[in-house]
């Protein structure tokens, strides 16, 4: 069966994100200054066939920590995807 995970990864709260910062400064140079924060980061999809949801799950987490995320200065979350 085929599964639809989705992979959010973003900085870690206690770092700086300069390009959030710079995104941030953007939104209030065009007159949307009632943004407090913002954060950037990616969303990562991925098909994978497996048995069970559970097993595209662990395979999803597994790339994740090997591959997809930096885990020193990101976190990730995984979702399937209706």
């Amino acid at each position: 069966m085929t599964f639809h995970i989705a992979i959010n990864v973003m900085p870690l709260k206690e770092l700086l994100d300069p390009q959030g910062k710079a995104v941030l400064a953007g939104l209030h140079n065009l007159g949307i200054t009632n943004a407090e924060d913002v954060r950037i980061g990616k969303r990562i999809t991925l098909q994978i066939n497996a048995e069970t949801e559970q097993d595209a799950i662990n395979v999803a987490n597994e790339a994740a920590q090997k591959l997809l995320a930096n885990q020193v200065m990101e976190q990730f979350e995984i979702s399937v995807l209706g």
